[in-house]
Formats: structure tokens, sequence, C-alpha cells
């Protein structure tokens, strides 16, 4: 593969990684195991036990665990066609799918100001009538 096709590759996988990263870490959708998982990260006896439950409310961690996944169903590589081509995949895969977190993250606080600031105009245009 040629390296215009691996860095394109790259910032392909990564959507689906972040896509999954943050609908398990911050989506109304599965809120109740996300509450459980945050819940069980701070009463669990065991260390092990607070660090697994803990994977699942951060979407910097889960993300790591999501990149194994794909390159294991992708077999993507990077640069190198041996464990050197999986290991710089895999944690640029984790670098551009945070990237996508951020700017989407980003994105979202910036409309749900925007939604803020209209409601508050629209009860001041009201109260002025």
């Amino acid at each position: 593969m040629s390296l215009s096709q691996q860095v394109l590759f790259l910032f392909i996988i990564a959507l689906p990684i972040a896509s999954i990263a943050w609908t398990v870490t911050h989506e109304e959708v599965i809120r109740e195991f996300r509450e459980f998982c945050v819940r069980e990260s701070k009463t669990c006896r065991r260390i092990s036990e607070r660090k697994f439950f803990y994977l699942f409310t951060c979407e910097y961690c889960f993300s790591h665990y999501v990149t194994i996944a794909f390159l294991i169903i992708t077999r993507f590589k990077l640069l190198f066609p041996d464990w050197r081509g999986y290991l710089l995949a895999g944690f640029s895969l984790v670098w551009i799918a945070n990237v996508y977190m951020g700017l989407f993250g980003r994105i979202r606080l910036d409309l749900r100001k925007e939604r803020l600031d209209i409601n508050s105009e629209e009860a001041a245009f009201a109260l002025a009538k």
C-alpha cells in the first residue's frame, strides 16, 4: 500500500474509532451503563476493577481499546509491514481519533452556547413586549 493510501486509511479508520469512543463515553443512549461504570470505578475494592470500569468513562482511554479492535479487524499497518507498523498505526489512530473527538466536543460546546444565547435573547425580547 502506498504512503498516500496509508494516510488516507489512517484518517478514515480514525472516524469510526472516534465515533464509538465518543458514543460510549458521552452520549445519552448508554448513560445508565456509563453511570454504572463511573460508580464502579470509584467504589470497587481492587485497583484493577476500578481501572477496568474507568476505561468506559474516558474517551482517550477507551479509544485505545477500540483502536486495538480495529487493528485486529482491518490489519492496518503504518509505514512498516511488521509489528512496528501495528504500533505506529495504533498510536496514530488514537491520536487522530482524539483530534476528531476534540473538534466534535468543541463544535457541540459552541452549538450549546449559541442555543443558550438565542434562548436568553428570545426571553429578553418577550419581556420587552
